[in-house]
This record gives structure tokens, sequence and C-alpha cells, in this order.
């Protein structure tokens, strides 16, 4: 089969599209043909052997996924695709299947084939999407609702979305208004429309302002962005908590997930509660174009790749 290869840490012509064996699942797992993926800032992250962060940081990332090179030498976080063969002992998924998933931090995305658990983060993909749409989904919105949960979300709150046109952020908003709350969007200049058409109540240009104006306080301030990029209107967001608030940065602790937590997104989407955003479509054979455009740091919602062409 054909894959993206990172062959070394580095700049994106490190990943290399390769022929390599086709994976055979064993007991309990399934092997998904590949439609589509997404390249997330993890697998960025991952591939540049996390320059961006403290030493010690990079240190402790190297002795987890590779000294030189990754261990796991595919990247990719998130799929969506079809059943082609399951192994033994599999009851929850049928050959032919349409599904979506989230290989927790276990790669192998950028491939036509993977094999995952039937336990992991998989589940039936939304009817209402195509595969590319569908990849779309998981990674923010998992990010999302995870954060979400752990600031104990309710409805009639007032929530802050910082960096609100990414992956995560574009999901955050529309969790958020699925959960009742007002929310307040903060974003860049070309993404203010974005972020009103996801349904923030009230959106902010991080570009234009410093502070908040008019002492408005959040219940929950969710920093969508990251330690990687601050400013001083993100430190009068985190300042601006009312009380009893929280705030909570997609950076904070190790977040875990379940199929379950993908099943509820299914039926959001289904219902029209949460759509996908895409901001560009790449082929695999583009995969070093698709990261270098995501390391910009401007993408709107997610890249896709396009790995495995849909079937008419």
């Amino acid at each position: 089969m054909r894959a993206a290869v990172c062959t070394r840490y580095g700049p994106p012509e490190v990943l290399q599209l390769r022929d390599v064996d086709k994976p055979v699942p064993k007991d309990g797992e399934v092997l998904v043909k590949i439609h589509a993926t997404t390249v997330t800032y993890s697998d960025w992250f991952i591939r540049t052997a996390v320059r961006s962060a403290p030493l010690t940081i990079q240190i402790l990332m190297r002795l987890l996924v590779g000294i030189r090179r990754p261990r796991k030498p595919i990247l990719g976080l998130v799929l969506a695709g079809e059943i082609e063969q399951t192994g033994p002992a599999v009851r929850r998924f049928r050959v032919g299947g349409r599904v979506y998933a989230f290989t927790n931090f276990h790669f192998g995305c950028y491939a036509q084939y993977t094999c995952l658990s039937e336990t992991s983060p998989i589940a039936s993909a939304p009817s209402n999407l195509s595969y590319e749409e569908a990849a779309a989904i998981p990674y923010g919105g998992l990010l999302g609702l995870y954060y979400l949960r752990k600031g104990n979300i309710r409805t009639g709150q007032q929530v802050l979305v910082y960096g609100a046109s990414g992956a995560v952020g574009t999901s955050a908003v529309q969790l958020a208004k699925y959960f009742g709350a007002q929310v307040t969007a903060v974003c860049g200049t070309t993404n203010l429309e974005l972020a009103r058409s996801l349904g923030a109540d009230t959106v902010i240009d991080y570009t234009k302002e410093d502070a908040l104006n008019g002492g408005k306080l959040y219940d929950l301030v969710l920093d969508a962005v990251g330690t990687r990029k601050t400013s001083m209107l993100k430190v009068a967001c985190r300042n601006a908590l009312a009380p009893g608030g929280k705030y909570i940065s997609v950076d904070d602790g190790r977040p875990r997930f379940s199929a379950s937590d993908l099943e509820l997104l299914k039926e959001m989407v289904e219902a029209g509660k949460v759509k996908p955003v895409i901001d560009r479509r790449y082929p695999l054979e583009q995969i070093a174009d698709a990261h270098r455009y995501v390391e910009q740091g401007h993408k709107k919602g997610n890249v896709v790749v396009t790995v495995t062409d849909e079937v008419a």
C-alpha cells in the first residue's frame, strides 16, 4: 500500500510517499481502508520533534515518540473510511461499514490502510457527510467536547472561546451552543463571519482589541490555541472570569476519548448541530504541502488529505 512515511524529524519534506506492507488485523482489530485524514497541529508538532516547545518537553517527547525519528513513521491521528476486514472476535463492525476514528496517538492514518482495535475511538461515520467531511470532525470535535466537559459547561453560561477559527475552536463554538451557552468567539479579522456562522453570539477581533470592554465576566474561558501563542487580549480573557469560573487550555492534561464520544458527535452532526469546517484539501501525494500550510498557523478549521477517492 502507499503511505506517507516520516523519515526523520524536520521540515515537511521529511514526509516521503512509499510502498509499505499492508497491515493485517489481529484478534479484536479491524482493517480500515482510509478515504480521508487530516493534518492537525499535533501531527505538525510530532513531525518537527516539538522544536517549538521548551527543551525539557522536547526531550520527554523524543523519549516517548522516538529519539531520531518517530518509532511509528506513519503519522496521522484521524481517519474516515470503510471496514475492509475484521479480525477474529470483532463484534461491533461489519465489512463495508463507513467509520470515522481517532487513533489515540497510535498514528497510522497517512496511509491507504490501517488496523484499529474495535475498542478504540472508532464509530459509524455520520450518514450525511462525505468521507472528507467526516474526517474533519474527530480531532476538533473530541478535543472541544473533552475540554468543555472539563470546564463543566452548563446551559445559560457565558462561554468565551479564544482561538475560535481553528479545528478545536470551530468545534468548541458549535458544541458550546449545543450545550445552551452564550458564546463569545475570539479570532482574527478574516474569521469573524465564520465564527458568527457557527453560532457565536459575540465576536471579538484579537488583532484589534487588547482588552475586553464592558466588564463582562465569563463562567468558562476555553483557550483553544494553547500556550504556543499569547497576547494581551488572552491575558484579559483569563482575568475575566466570573466568581467560580474556569479557565481551560487545550494544553491542560492528557485528554482521553472513547467511541461513545464519537457516537455523540455523530448524533449532533446528523441533527445539524455540528458541521465540519474545511479550509483546504490535498491529495496524499501533496502531504508535505499540506503540512507546510498548517505550520503557518492560520488554517480555518481543518486541512483534509484525500487518501482514496470516494466510490460513487
